[in-house]
């Protein structure tokens, strides 16, 4: 009997709670027990309490179990992975995304990707709110921030990289700041959030400047203030990715450039997330990858068959 087929008898014994609940899985009682006595002999230890009405863990068979446990896990979302290149891309993918990215940068995009892959079904619940992947099932959601410390694999889509811009009918009437200075004679669109202020602070060439600057438009949602900056309302700090598309249709300007724009202090990367006691099937596999191509501007969808991501780019929280 191979070393990891007694590892996996083991887990099962500690997952059902006894032997004769583990053997009516698909195995005998002695089989089982024997295994156990096998794997705990090799070991030289001894990793469960035995009587005639309980079962219980030592405390060196608590860590073995909590060990292989992350390492069987680990082994079957490898072979997961490696059956997925032959799966084809089919079947409901249930999202959740955040309202910014997902109204403004990944809906629109969707029928690129529905077109590449037309048996793909997209189920999209849209919310700020950080849902528990398993229990909501949910196969991949779009979350900003740090990554606590759960059993999910996160990978980047796009640093907290914020700009400022305006309407063009702004700039018309109320010209065209060159300084961060400058924003304090102007009208600015103010986020109301939690741990957000009206505080926008600049760095450029090592120097950092703080500017607090005033508006007559204010809203907890990200949304209100892309719409009123649109109408002319005033100036906005925003990230990058959510005007993107304004800018190119020249409905927004960007203005001082040259100044990197850290309103709230580094905290704001987004990861697409998605759970690691899943594996990696080929329909998650191709949505991340399009995620990334799509948050990084590329022109082409990346196929499941793309290079894997480099280090900097995934992120799996600690178990």
């Amino acid at each position: 009997m191979d070393e990891f087929t007694r590892i996996q008898t083991f887990i099962k014994v500690v997952e059902a709670g006894s032997f004769s609940a583990a053997a009516r899985r698909e195995s005998s009682i002695s089989s089982v027990a024997r295994q156990v006595k096998s794997l705990e002999d090799e070991l030289g230890v001894r990793l469960l309490n035995r009587s005639t009405r309980s079962l219980s863990l030592t405390e060196p068979g608590r860590r073995f179990y909590e060990r292989v446990c992350v390492i069987a896990n680990d082994l079957n979302n490898a072979k997961s992975e490696a059956t997925s290149f032959q799966e084809s891309v089919k079947g409901v993918l249930r999202v959740s995304l955040r309202v910014s990215s997902g109204t403004t940068i990944i809906v629109p995009a969707l029928p690129k990707l529905l077109e590449q892959y037309p048996d793909l079904s997209i189920d999209i619940s849209l919310t700020d709110e950080r849902l528990d992947l398993v229990a909501n099932n949910i196969d991949v959601a779009v979350w900003m921030g740090d990554i606590p410390d759960s059993e999910i694999v996160a990978r980047r889509l796009s640093p907290s990289q914020r700009i400022v811009c305006g309407s063009p009918s702004y700039f018309e009437r109320h010209g065209v700041p060159r300084m961060p200075s400058d924003l304090r004679e102007h009208n600015c669109v103010l986020f109301t959030a939690r741990s957000y202020g009206n505080v926008w602070r600049f760095t450029k060439d090592g120097q950092h400047e703080e500017i607090e600057v005033q508006g007559t438009v204010c809203s907890d949602n990200g949304l209100v203030l892309l719409s009123a900056a649109m109408s002319g309302l005033g100036l906005i700090v925003v990230h990058e990715w959510m005007v993107r598309l304004p800018i190119a249709q020249g409905a927004l300007v960007r203005v001082l450039n040259d100044f990197t724009v850290n309103p709230k202090a580094g905290d704001a990367e987004l990861y697409a997330v998605y759970p690691s006691s899943r594996g990696l099937s080929r329909k998650v596999r191709v949505f991340v990858d399009f995620l990334v191509a799509l948050f990084r501007g590329a022109e082409a969808l990346t196929d499941a068959g793309a290079l894997p991501p480099s280090r900097a780019d995934v992120k799996r929280a600690p178990a």
